[in-house]
């Protein structure tokens, strides 16, 4: 897989945030027909611990995830299946499970190890972490975890198609 820079994320930003909603929910769309288990697995139950704003934050990091990768890739990837996503996760959580920092940006530090995406990731690890000191954040402090390890999930498994 080609690296992802943050100049591809930021473009894939950029263009998002032109779109009308009808054409946003176009790109979601087209999202979910060209990653239907994925889209599912983000729309499942498995999430039922965030909060309706961090729910949809989490989409919206996942269809920029998604586009960057797929534009770097050069277009379609394949769809990934639910014991790919399953497999990638539990490596995730094993790994996080493993630090011993009391500071949750700390115990990130081990994803970043010799790990190719690594824009990728400081996305996601700015995405979760972008107002921490704000009480009246968009990500909760128990929604961090989950929405970390979904996104980094997302990119393991996305970037191994290619």
């Amino acid at each position: 897989m080609k690296f992802v820079s943050e100049q591809v994320i930021n473009d894939v930003i950029d263009a998002l945030d032109k779109l009308s909603d009808t054409q946003y929910e176009q790109q979601m769309e087209a999202f979910s027909e060209a990653q239907p288990v994925m889209f599912a697995w983000l729309f499942s139950e498995h999430f039922d611990l965030l909060t309706e704003d961090e729910k949809g934050f989490l989409q919206y990091l996942a269809l920029i995830t998604w586009t960057a990768i797929t534009k770097v890739a050069g277009g379609k990837l394949e769809a990934v299946s639910e014991d790919q996503i399953g497999e990638a996760e539990e490596r995730n959580y094993e790994i996080l499970e493993h630090q011993t920092a009391s500071n949750f940006r700390d115990r990130l530090d081990a994803f970043f190890e010799d790990y190719l995406q690594e824009e990728l990731l400081a996305f996601a690890e700015e995405a979760v972490l972008e107002d921490e000191d704000d009480l009246a954040s968009l990500v909760t402090r128990e929604g961090r975890e989950p929405i970390f390890i979904a996104l980094k999930t997302i990119v393991d498994v996305l970037t191994a198609l290619t």
